[in-house]
């Protein structure tokens, strides 16, 4: 997918995010932020899978599985928090998924803070 489109599909989900942070604020626990993200997406004509299983490979070999919290058209990731602040093991958590699935583009929203905190994550690899 062009990076025009993804931008502008990451430029949406930001956009949904701030209106359940708004309406919200923080202090509920992720899977509440999940299921009302999920009704914005709906809203908006955003298509989505939630919590979208994802293999973990090495050497090769099935080791375990994972689950992000939301899985777009396009290719894109999705992974809520609702602490304080993000952390570093955050973003990696975030990061590591886009590998995973071999996706170019991520999202990781926080709605535990004051302001809902947003990070735009890319696929190096």
């Amino acid at each position: 997918m062009k990076d025009e489109i993804l931008e502008k599909i990451t430029y949406d989900v930001i956009g949904c995010a701030m209106r359940v942070h708004n309406k919200l604020k923080s202090g509920f626990q992720e899977l509440i932020y999940q299921r009302c993200l999920a009704m914005e997406f709906e809203r908006e004509g955003i298509k989505f899978v939630r919590e979208k299983q994802i293999e973990i490979i090495y050497d090769g070999v099935k080791v375990g599985l994972r689950r992000v919290d939301f899985y777009l058209e396009g290719g894109i990731t999705v992974e809520l928090k609702a602490v304080s602040d993000l952390e570093s093991v955050h973003l990696a958590q975030a990061k590591n998924y886009l590998e995973a699935l071999n996706i170019k583009t991520g999202l990781l929203l926080n709605f535990g803070a004051k302001s809902l905190q947003y990070k735009r994550l890319y696929n190096n690899k």
